[in-house]
């Protein structure tokens, strides 16, 4: 079974991936890079792909995407006599 690798994945305004360097407020550090800024975070899981609705705050989309990877764990295998 292949290895199943959960990230978070910044977001700009419009769903896209956000690669830029960013200041706090989410405002692109380089106003000249064309990059609008900061939204959002999404759980982007290798098998599924992006997972849930996008979520404002990194840390609001932590507990999500331990939810998510705790979906795709495995029932233990019966201990064999």
């Amino acid at each position: 079974m292949p290895r199943i690798t959960l990230k978070i994945t910044p977001l700009h305004p419009d769903g896209s991936v956000c690669t830029h360097a960013v200041r706090p407020s989410g405002k692109p550090r380089d106003p000249l890079s064309g990059c609008p800024g900061r939204q959002g975070y999404a759980v982007e899981c290798s098998a599924c792909g992006r997972v849930g609705t996008p979520h404002t705050l990194r840390v609001l989309a932590e507990p999500a995407q331990s939810a998510h990877r705790d979906s795709h764990k495995t029932a233990p295998a019966p201990a064999n006599r």
